[in-house]
């Protein structure tokens, strides 16, 4: 983010670059910053006749070239912004010539999603001299709790540690969906607001009571009621409950532990440090450790390794969801 922010900032005092490359896994800021470029570089009545949206699969890198090389009228700049630009990933290297001798009057933005152009290739040395090559990194999923605070920080709200996991283990590590369902709640909530299970649960449809994060707990608590309860209510409603989703998440949980029982330091800093776990969610390691000795958590991340498989239908086709989550749980437990 901090990148971002000085990127943003250098385009507002109009420190502009001729190139910015925007590629990388993680489509959120690619996406903001060409945006940003869009709405701020030109006046409105400036963008008509100089700036220009093209698409990746409509145009070649000679006709980008071709667009950049013209000069703007009666503006400062021209923008030119290619969308999808990966669908030219064969031969997008064609840039490196004009990007060592690229037209100061143009900016030239190429959002590249999904991949990255090899860094021992011309073009990425060409443009790391003159211009701008930002790479937006998918966030690890521990990372993804601290950004949606840090995105909700300057907008005035707060969000419980819960709320946030809920976020995460219900829209994975996809910034983009979990920024919407942020600005949704945004419109809904005053200012001021931290946002709780219960908004969540209100709002966007994900219960507070039925989601992996509490099958998680419950099963490190050894309640074997509550985790039956939850276990029944994701074979009922299998479409929003993948099974994959569920093993995936226990058995992230279960590597923790098998590291959290390793650990020198127990103290809850440095347990959150080591695991990268939010200080919140502290105890329930140290819950859990109490539960499973170190053998038997061994032993269950082997099983859930098994149940990695059968959930993606090997060796279990005639088994339903409901019935191989509760296998799990027996196995588990015993």
């Amino acid at each position: 983010m901090d990148e971002v922010k000085q990127l943003v900032n250098d385009i507002k005092n109009k420190n502009l670059k001729p190139i910015y490359f925007l590629m990388g896994e993680e489509a959120y800021y690619i996406d903001k910053i060409s945006d940003f470029i869009e709405t701020t570089v030109l006046a409105e009545e400036e963008r008509g006749f100089n700036q220009m949206v093209l698409y990746g699969r409509d145009v070649s890198v000679d006709d980008i070239i071709g667009n950049a090389k013209r000069y703007p009228m009666m503006a400062e700049y021209q923008v030119v912004i290619v969308k999808e630009a990966q669908d030219l990933s064969r031969t997008i290297e064609k840039l490196a010539k004009y990007a060592q001798n690229p037209q100061p009057t143009t900016v030239l933005v190429i959002n590249y999603k999904y991949k990255k152009i090899d860094k021992r290739k011309a073009l990425y040395k060409t443009l790391k001299k003159t211009s701008v090559v930002y790479e937006s990194k998918k966030l690890y999923e521990n990372q993804v709790a601290d950004w949606i605070r840090r995105v909700l920080s300057p907008k005035k709200y707060t969000i419980s540690p819960k709320a946030a996991q809920m976020l995460v283990e219900f829209l994975g590590t996809d910034l983009s969906k979990i920024n919407n369902e942020l600005e949704k709640l945004q419109i809904i909530l005053p200012e001021g607001t931290q946002i709780s299970p219960d908004h969540i649960e209100e709002n966007i449809g994900i219960s507070k009571d039925y989601n992996n994060f509490e099958l998680r707990k419950a099963v490190g608590e050894r309640n074997t009621l509550k985790a039956y309860k939850i276990v029944h209510y994701f074979a009922d409603n299998p479409k929003d409950n993948p099974m994959v989703v569920t093993v995936s998440l226990l058995f992230s949980f279960f590597s923790q532990l098998l590291h959290f029982h390793g650990l020198k330091d127990k103290s809850p800093r440095s347990v959150a440090s080591a695991l990268r776990v939010n200080p919140y969610f502290v105890n329930d390691y140290i819950t859990a450790a109490r539960n499973f000795p170190m053998r038997k958590v061994s032993t269950i991340v082997s099983t859930l390794r098994e149940f990695d498989v059968k959930s993606k239908g090997v060796g279990s086709n005639s088994v339903s969801q409901g019935d191989l989550l509760k296998e799990l749980l027996v196995r588990i437990f015993n």
